[in-house]
């Protein structure tokens, strides 16, 4: 590995990070049914119908998967909590297995001198409040705050960071408007109000967190670059559209009080009545925003309902979910983000990396790839701080190979190779490549 701690400013945080339903197995500890167990047993939805009720069984594996952090030099843990362990019917009685559980996860991060990095929502809804309407329900921003109320009154003190919602384009558009993720709904009106009320939420849930007197509270969005597939006008338009939408929307009302028109187009007629009324709650203050990142698209034109795009296949290298590999998207994102939404508020890439078609040889597993590709991500770190990004820190996704959700078991984001049979962990040649980088 090219780089090493040392080439960062002083503080600079690494960090690796996971998520409750992709990991922990979620069919122990009394946790409640969600939409992804639902999802996952409907035919065709996920590859070999696969689900995340063992996982990796870091429900039980937590010490042995901890101790790789802090063996690999790292200083933070990025985690999620699971609504349905905490809640099992996502309101009402909690589930005091469930709370018992990441209490003892918090005390045994502390106890290794990492940094809980927690975040509330990583897509796993309970199943009973998908019947509700789930993020279609205008309610939903107060069940979301309850439940906050309820997992940080027993371990927010102990939080070094908190985060409300991984990734709100993936729990609105992806999941309710392509349809790709739980639940599984292809519906405009569905995905503008899922669009809305994640934002809403995620204000909630701050403003309940900050009556709890907790601080360091951030934003988690997902970031592609948009690129128009070729130099005419309606690719060119085709991506300024799938940019309002995947990486604008967002950010313009966490931290502008307002939605991009090119989104507004075709989302404002079926946006909650009301809907404008709302940013003095989705713009609670924050302390800090994490950009995930991973690839570019190239958008062309397509003639069809809007908002009349489609992807093209790009001529980049790509990693073994097809995704081009594009460092370039991550340095342009942290510069215009610091430019043009958080100015000074410090930035962290709160996910980055690969997935490879790993395999284990001889107790080891070479995935070089993956090494090349984070030299690469950080180098175009280094650049953005160069040029004044004030970008504070950068988490691997993943620690462990997992459950990566309708493509079930098969794709290896993981630094941590894990032999879904056996479940038994082997550092990959990326985790020991860090490791000696960290420490230097």
């Amino acid at each position: 590995m090219r780089h090493k701690r040392s080439d960062f400013p002083e503080g600079f945080l690494f960090g690796t990070a996971t998520s409750s339903y992709q990991i922990e197995g979620h069919g122990q500890g009394g946790a409640g049914r969600t939409i992804w167990d639902d999802f996952a047993n409907t035919p065709g939805n996920v590859v070999r119908a696969e689900d995340g009720a063992r996982a990796c069984d870091h429900y039980t594996r937590y010490p042995q998967d901890f101790d790789l952090i802090r063996d690999g030099g790292f200083d933070v843990y990025r985690f999620s909590l699971s609504w349905a362990r905490v809640l099992p019917e996502g309101r009402g009685t909690p589930n005091a297995e469930g709370l018992d559980y990441y209490d003892r996860v918090t005390d045994a991060l502390l106890e290794r001198g990492l940094k809980p990095a927690a975040t509330l929502y990583h897509w796993e809804l309970p199943s009973a409040l998908q019947d509700m309407g789930g993020w279609r329900n205008g309610d939903i921003g107060e069940w979301f705050a309850d439940y906050t109320r309820v997992i940080m009154d027993r371990i927010g003190d102990r939080m070094w960071s908190v985060a409300p919602i991984n990734e709100p384009w993936c729990v609105a558009w992806l999941s309710h408007f392509m349809g790709h993720h739980a639940p599984g709904v292809r519906d405009i009106r569905a995905a503008a109000r899922a669009m809305h009320h994640v934002l809403k939420a995620h204000g909630r849930a701050i403003e309940t967190m900050r009556d709890l007197g907790m601080s360091n509270l951030g934003a988690v969005v997902n970031m592609e670059w948009a690129t128009p597939a070729d130099d005419s006008p309606e690719s060119a338009l085709a991506a300024t559209r799938y940019d309002a939408i995947y990486n604008h929307w967002f950010l313009s009302g966490l931290f502008k009080g307002e939605y991009p028109q090119a989104a507004l187009d075709g989302l404002e007629p079926h946006l909650p009545k009301g809907w404008q009324d709302d940013f003095t709650t989705i713009q609670a203050p924050l302390d800090w925003c994490g950009v995930n990142y991973y690839t570019r698209k190239l958008l062309a034109h397509d003639d069809t309902p809007w908002p009349s795009l489609k992807e093209v296949e790009g001529p980049l290298p790509k990693t073994f979910m097809d995704w081009e590999i594009y460092p370039e998207g991550l340095y342009k994102f942290l510069t215009r983000t610091a430019r043009e939404y958080t100015g000074d508020l410090p930035l962290f890439v709160t996910e980055n990396g690969m997935a490879a078609p790993d395999v284990l040889q001889d107790g080891s597993v070479p995935d070089e790839g993956r090494i090349a590709y984070i030299d690469n991500h950080l180098t175009a770190v280094q650049r953005a701080i160069a040029e004044g990004a004030p970008v504070q820190g950068y988490f691997i996704w993943s620690l462990l190979d997992n459950y990566e959700w309708a493509l079930g078991y098969e794709k290896r984001f993981g630094l941590v190779h894990v032999d879904f049979d056996t479940l038994e962990r082997t550092p990959k040649s990326s985790y020991h490549a860090l490791t000696k980088a960290l420490k230097d």
